[in-house]
């Protein structure tokens, strides 16, 4: 993988021409990149649009999910270990279950008040450090846990443009995305970092070509299974 960013600016242009904003230095993202060991998703308003009913689950995008899973090989690449990935939500969602058993994720946590005791626990278990995470988000309930991660990335939400205000002015984001909630966001982020990272045509012909190096990668990751982590009393905690 190429950390030395020669076309950093033209992969950063492609994303501020569709309406990405940074709000770091592209080439000090680069620089984080190198120490990234682990993933952090919140669920509602990153992987779906937020909607919601009385027994219904929020959905995600396939597109989102094959971000996610490129996204981790990039990073096994250079680490040759799976980055730690995790679900971390203020509700029980059963398509978040879903998507986190089966693209084997570590761990998916859920009925989550406080996000940031999460994070902690997380690093604790896990043997990281805050600054060896990708956090992405989307909400005010995600900014304790956002604060402290290594690289913090908010989907946008065209119906909070005080919150976007405020989250750069207290230095709590390094990138906004173009593609708002429910637009496949996370795909974006995948893409966007896999670029910033010079490795994305690597890994997109060694997915096509199904080689050596994917299936290793492959294996390891499919090793994996998910822990469950459920805090919510339901009917006595709300997600606020």
């Amino acid at each position: 993988m190429d950390f030395l960013g020669k076309n950093i600016s033209k992969i950063a242009d492609r994303f501020i021409s569709r309406g990405g904003n940074f709000h770091t230095d592209p080439s000090d993202l680069v620089a984080r990149l190198k120490s990234i060991r682990g993933l952090i998703f919140d669920w509602d308003g990153v992987f779906n649009n937020g909607t919601k009913g009385s027994g219904l689950a929020s959905t995600y995008s396939e597109a989102d999910s094959m971000g996610t899973n490129m996204l981790r090989y990039g990073l096994w690449l250079f680490n040759k270990s799976l980055p730690i990935t995790a679900i971390i939500t203020g509700e029980t969602n059963s398509s978040a279950q879903f998507l986190a058993e089966r693209e084997h994720f570590h761990v998916i946590y859920e009925g989550i008040r406080n996000k940031r005791e999460v994070v902690d626990e997380l690093c604790g278990d896990h043997a990281l450090e805050h600054k060896n995470l990708i956090c992405v988000f989307d909400d005010i309930n995600d900014l304790n846990m956002a604060s402290v991660c290594g690289i913090r990335i908010m989907v946008r939400q065209s119906s909070a443009p005080l919150l976007e205000k405020f989250v750069v002015q207290e230095g709590l984001v390094d990138y906004v995305t173009a593609a708002e909630s429910g637009r496949q966001a996370v795909r974006e982020v995948a893409e966007l970092l896999l670029g910033l990272m010079g490795s994305y045509e690597t890994v997109v012909r060694s997915r096509i070509a199904m080689d050596k190096q994917y299936q290793a990668y492959f294996k390891e990751r499919q090793g994996i299974l998910t822990a469950h982590q459920n805090r919510k009393d339901m009917g006595k905690e709300s997600r606020l």
